[in-house]
């Protein structure tokens, strides 16, 4: 999950790190959202940063927390939790 605020909005370089990376596992097995931390109210320890936020879920659970576009850690992350 991309955890976004509005004045900033989703991080596109993300969609296509995530589309790539699906593309590669299976389209089945890996699923990208984005989220404004402004509408939700779980989400609100999220709402004033200034780098993107990623979330990562297993089961309903949060697993993993990526802060930053670091290309190179959101891959490793999203294959280690795969």
């Amino acid at each position: 999950v991309d955890a976004f605020q509005a004045w900033c909005g989703p991080c596109k370089t993300a969609v296509n790190l995530f589309q790539k990376i699906r593309n590669e596992v299976g389209r089945n097995l890996l699923h990208f959202a984005v989220a404004e931390v402004d509408s939700i109210d779980a989400l609100e320890g999220y709402r004033g940063l200034c780098q993107p936020v990623f979330l990562f879920y297993a089961e309903g659970e949060l697993v993993a927390v990526v802060r930053g576009l670091n290309a190179p850690l959101l891959r490793k992350t999203i294959l280690e939790q795969l």
